[in-house]
């Protein structure tokens, strides 16, 4: 079994995990290029996360990452100021709660381990923390390097004394969930240029960097930080191997309406503070909204709203997940991005 360190000294790129955007074709154009691919693995099946591995391995012979979530799911959530507070866009666009909700973002369970056992991935990444000591267990049993996010130096501190192998310092500008999992003030979230030395000077095992990274110069700057690696993610949003929307897509490259603009810090989509482009429920209501149900459940009550908003061609309620580097990124292959990210990191090492 390869080491961490071997592992991130020849695949210094780690395409991030995205749920919904990124999949087999772009995962295994990561890895061509040189770098680790990742599958997102919080919303399919165990049965498609499976196929989806057994595509990546029969396209490539490199690394890859599986990414769960390992958030807690509350008990008996009422939803009635949420659905009340969405009533007018509800009558506005003629739809209303789902009449039998989508399936619920998952935490990583037992189903998944035996995933884990039967595909046995090089690396396992985690958000939210890690999973109950039993399945983080299994997971190690498997042979898997473990990851996990944090978003300070506390949260990469108690990373580190639970084993993982390497910890991702995600920092504010990352776009997608913010991976806290230990309480903090509103307000105490941190730059990469403060969060990443700060970590490589707390932990003694490997830290990823992740936030505000889209090209070669955030690649050196990272690397310049201490890092032993990144991981980038929106830069391969504009990647035609990515799953992100035709709307996403043109807010993304500055075509949408008003342009690109600037990404907000909201819990309107999910329930779970994220970054990404505004739309109008979060222009209307403000990013962060105390009725919105907890992560995940305020998705649910969107699922309708979406669907007619996005089939009038409309990004009212969209997930447009995107990190504050979104201007920075150009449209081009992703094992180009990959090989021009990876180049960089080899620059600033020397080899």
């Amino acid at each position: 079994m390869v080491s961490i360190h071997d592992l991130l000294a020849s695949r210094p790129v780690i395409q991030a995990p995205m749920a919904g955007a990124c999949g087999v074709d772009l995962a295994i154009a990561a890895i061509a290029g040189g770098g680790i691919g990742s599958l997102p693995c919080a919303l399919p099946s165990p049965a498609q996360v499976i196929d989806q591995v057994a595509a990546v391995r029969a396209a490539s012979g490199g690394p890859i990452n599986l990414n769960f979530f390992c958030h807690r799911l509350v008990e008996n959530v009422d939803e009635t100021a949420w659905h009340a507070l969405l009533a007018p866009y509800y009558a506005e666009y003629g739809v209303g709660p789902p009449a039998s909700p989508p399936p619920l973002r998952r935490p990583f369970d037992s189903e998944m381990a035996a995933v884990i056992e039967q595909v046995a991935p090089e690396i396992v990444s985690f958000h939210f923390g890690l999973p109950d000591n039993d399945l983080l267990a299994r997971v190690r049993a498997s042979g898997a390097l473990i990851l996990s996010s944090a978003t300070n130096v506390g949260e990469a501190a108690w990373l580190a004394t639970a084993g993982v192998d390497a910890v991702i310092a995600q920092s504010f500008e990352a776009g997608g969930h913010i991976g806290r999992f230990l309480p903090a003030p509103v307000g105490t979230e941190m730059g990469l240029f403060a969060l990443l030395p700060l970590v490589q000077q707390a932990v003694a095992v490997p830290v990823i960097a992740a936030g505000g990274i889209a090209n070669e110069q955030g690649v050196a700057a990272a690397l310049a930080l201490g890092a032993d690696a990144v991981q980038v993610g929106t830069a391969y949003l504009f990647c035609p191997e990515s799953l992100a929307t035709p709307l996403h897509r043109a807010l993304l490259e500055g075509k949408g309406e008003g342009g690109i603009g600037g990404t907000r810090f909201t819990n309107l989509i999910s329930g779970g503070l994220a970054r990404g482009l505004p739309n109008r429920l979060i222009e209307e209501l403000g990013p962060v909204n105390d009725v919105a149900p907890p992560f995940p459940y305020a998705a649910a009550a969107l699922a309708e709203l979406r669907a007619a908003a996005e089939a009038m061609g409309r990004t009212d309620f969209s997930t447009l997940w995107a990190g504050q580097s979104a201007p920075l990124g150009r449209v081009e292959p992703a094992e180009a991005l990959t090989r021009r990210l990876v180049a960089a990191a080899r620059a600033v090492r020397g080899g």
